[in-house]
């Protein structure tokens, strides 16, 4: 499977985000791409605080994700995208869409875990998803799970997705940059390969506000793409003899004797 990744930074036009998007999935498709993962965040990214989302969150059938719908028939090309999802009910999700190469919603992925740290609050203007059983896009052998940015941080989520089935983990993001940060990123999106024997892509956003540096990891930790700092696209070709091998040598999931069970925290 050829798989890209595409990074740049969004900012508070949606429009003018749709048509930098658009941008990215000409590349990816001329690049022989069957799917393109993008950033977290793409309608809308700012220095503000997480209240104005619920001015600008958009439903799944709005002009963003339709636009992207749209092209992504046009071009035969898959996507993943992160939006903000309006949700009548109150605050808006910060919410996975994927889209298949007839321009179909498949399946998404509301954020479960909410960026409140750092000295941010995303739970100020973001609801938190609920836990269920993840949905996984197919492509041959290969089955991808989704997770998003700060999901990074627990290792539980990525083991979820494995559990169901996952060899491949979708990682959109906006990692915020700070001190520290690009380390943290690259530290953690390669354990959660090594860990997991699993393909790591991952798409964040670029500056000034993240940190770049998009990559995608093979099972055995490898780094086979870097996006740098500026936007654009970049490819790896997942192959399912190479997943198989990793695994063979490392068999650390037939080893492990816990389960990840969903669940709250202690005592709620």
């Amino acid at each position: 499977m050829r798989i890209a990744s595409g990074q740049f930074s969004a900012g508070i036009d949606s429009a003018l985000n749709l048509r930098e998007v658009s941008g990215l999935m000409k590349t990816a498709a001329d690049g022989g791409a069957e799917l393109l993962v993008l950033p977290e965040s793409s309608l809308y990214a700012s220095s503000e605080p997480p209240s104005v989302l619920s001015a600008v969150a958009e439903s799944l059938q709005g002009p963003f994700i339709s636009g992207i719908a749209g092209l992504a028939k046009d071009l035969g090309l898959s996507v993943v995208v992160g939006t903000a999802e309006a949700h009548e009910g109150g605050l808006p999700y910060n919410t996975l869409v994927a889209i298949n190469s007839n321009g179909e919603i498949t399946g998404t992925y509301r954020k479960i875990h909410l960026y409140d740290a750092f000295g941010y609050r995303e739970s100020d203007g973001i609801l938190a998803g609920e836990i269920l059983p993840p949905f996984l896009l197919t492509f041959g052998e290969l089955r991808l799970g989704t997770l998003t940015c700060y999901d990074l941080r627990f290792p539980e989520s990525a083991r979820y997705l494995v559990d169901a089935g996952a060899n491949v983990l979708l990682l959109p993001a906006m990692w915020i940059s700070g001190p520290g940060k690009e380390d943290h990123w690259n530290t953690l999106v390669r354990a959660r390969a090594i860990e997991n024997t699993s393909y790591v892509v991952t798409a964040n956003q670029t500056g000034p506000l993240a940190t770049g540096y998009s990559i995608i990891v093979d099972p055995f930790g490898v780094v086979i793409a870097n996006a740098g700092e500026a936007p654009g696209v970049v490819f790896a070709d997942l192959d399912i003899e190479r997943l198989a091998a990793v695994r063979r040598k490392v068999p650390s999931l037939v080893h492990r004797r816990f389960r990840i069970v969903p669940g709250g925290l202690p005592g709620a």
